[in-house]
């Protein structure tokens, strides 16, 4: 039995140990205070900016790589309204769902259901891959592992489907960056990730600064000093000051270092150059909305994705007061044309409305407040600093992560003694973790029965023999060499939407 004077030696050692573990930080969070009406505006400017890039980019999407574009004038307009895109939809089903329940942070269970009740159609890249992993039986955040997911270590997923989340933590860039990464590693990791960080802290600060430089460099200092994106956004300020007048001779030193493999769908669709445009028309835009948006449109590749990005961050800064004060031709309406089991009487008011309730438990949740000054409201805001969340992590990193979650005794049980779908999902694992060889080797028959289960998940096999990429050529060999084979065919969108669920009939599908 301890005497007292040693249960007190006992309790100092776990109050030292519980600090040392969970350090309080150095300093309060500092509350500032901004109007509500400032606050409300510039979330609908964002909002709208976001929009207004997105949609009126589309004509531009994939319509210069080789060469830039050569739009002169561009008057922002929606004269239809809105409708959806993926550029703002998977976000606006987040949106809904946390504003329901009153949730910032969904459980991944529940966005793995979501994705398949209402995100079905019009998905691409490493999206679609990851949404076809849910019917595998993955769930996030494995469904944007790099190892389970090829598109998910260099698609934009990590910047366009981010920046929703930074109208949510204005002045608050650390828990702008938070919600970000919570939703964007469904379907990305590592470079994406470092641009989720980036652009939903440039989004956060852009309430609170009015220099889009600053602006600019609060989002640089997220990034991993080992990442790509590091190298890429110093390269790009570089350029941009040796040419400060030529954009496109930065845009030609941007296409010629980053070019990954020449032009084809890791560049049409890779994070490099689509953020090295989105940085450049920041640069040369130099804090006008129409100038940034249209050149985010001339230096091209996935150009309304990028276009989206900076109207966002131009959008905040501007408010939307200020935007509609131009004449822009703005009907109020955001149709729903994509997302399954939504709203059909949205408009852009009533989702930037959304998204002031969701900043207001944002806001509470970090410790700040509403209130009144001189009979006016305010909000008072805990501003924070950019940091960096997450950094790039390593192959080894991510395989242990994941074996950890999927230990290799599990997979070769499941293989052995699971069923249709326990030894499909195994299968896959199987593969991409490098672990296919010695099963097969020691239980040939439960292997032939596993890959066979899985070869019916047609949608996931169309992925993987679908398209052109190093990472994606890679994993396809495996499966071949596994003793998957090839469809006969690739699928159509519409084959792919109209039947959900995993095609248990698999001879119908694929070559001898």
């Amino acid at each position: 039995m301890r005497s007292p004077k040693s249960n007190l030696q006992w309790i100092f050692v776990i109050i030292l140990s519980w600090v040392i573990a969970y350090p309080v930080e150095a300093q309060e969070k500092t509350l500032q205070q901004i109007p509500v009406e400032t606050i409300v505006d510039k979330i609908r400017g964002g909002l709208l900016g976001q929009i207004l890039g997105n949609l009126n980019g589309i004509p531009h999407e994939f319509k210069y790589g080789e060469e830039p574009g050569q739009v002169k004038n561009y008057v922002p307009a929606l004269p239809e309204g809105a409708r959806t895109d993926d550029d703002t939809d998977f976000e606006w089903v987040y949106i809904v769902e946390m504003q329901k329940n009153r949730q910032i942070f969904l459980p991944y269970n529940e966005i793995a259901t979501l994705w398949k009740e209402r995100i079905n159609r019009n998905i691409w890249c490493a999206n679609r891959y990851a949404r076809h992993l849910m019917d595998l039986g993955f769930t996030p955040p494995q469904t944007g592992n790099v190892l389970l997911n090829p598109w998910a270590d260099f698609n934009i997923s990590g910047q366009f489907l981010c920046e929703t989340f930074g109208l949510l933590a204005p002045g608050m860039p650390q828990t702008a960056a938070k919600i970000g990464l919570h939703y964007t590693q469904v379907a990305i990791d590592g470079e994406p990730a470092q641009t989720t960080q980036m652009f939903t802290t440039m989004i956060a600060t852009a309430f609170i600064e009015p220099d889009i430089r600053k602006v600019m460099e609060a989002g640089l200092a997220t990034l991993d000093p080992q990442s790509r994106m590091f190298q890429l956004a110093n390269d790009m300020k570089k350029w941009h000051s040796q040419h400060p007048q030529d954009w496109t001779e930065t845009r030609r030193l941007l296409k010629e270092k980053y070019t990954q493999e020449n032009g084809r769908t890791r560049d049409r669709n890779g994070s490099e150059l689509n953020t090295g445009a989105i940085l450049g028309a920041m640069l040369y835009g130099d804090g006008d909305f129409s100038e940034t948006v249209k050149l985010a449109f001339n230096f091209g590749w996935d150009a309304d994705n990028n276009a989206a990005q900076v109207g966002t961050i131009l959008g905040v800064m501007d408010g939307y007061r200020k935007m509609m004060s131009n004449g822009w031709m703005i009907v109020d309406r955001y149709k729903n044309t994509t997302r399954d089991n939504m709203p059909m009487d949205e408009t852009i008011t009533s989702f930037a409305d959304r998204l002031v309730e969701l900043f207001e438990m944002v806001n509470e949740m970090q410790g700040g407040k509403k209130g009144l000054v001189a009979n006016k409201p305010v909000y008072f805001i805990p501003t924070e600093a950019p940091k960096m969340i997450v950094q790039t992590g390593t192959y080894d990193a991510l395989r242990n992560s994941l074996l950890q979650t999927y230990p290799a005794e599990h997979i070769v049980n499941s293989i052995l003694q699971g069923n249709q779908d326990e030894k499909a999902r195994a299968a896959y694992l199987a593969v991409c973790l490098d672990l296919y060889t010695d099963i097969a080797k020691n239980h040939p028959k439960q292997w032939e029965e596993a890959t066979r289960h899985l070869s019916g998940y047609w949608k996931v096999m169309n992925n993987i023999f679908s398209r052109d990429f190093k990472a994606l050529d890679k994993l396809r060999e495996k499966f071949v060499a596994a003793g998957l084979p090839s469809p006969r065919r690739r699928f159509s969108d519409a084959e792919i939407y109209n039947d959900l669920t995993p095609w248990k009939n698999p001879d119908k599908l694929y070559n001898d």
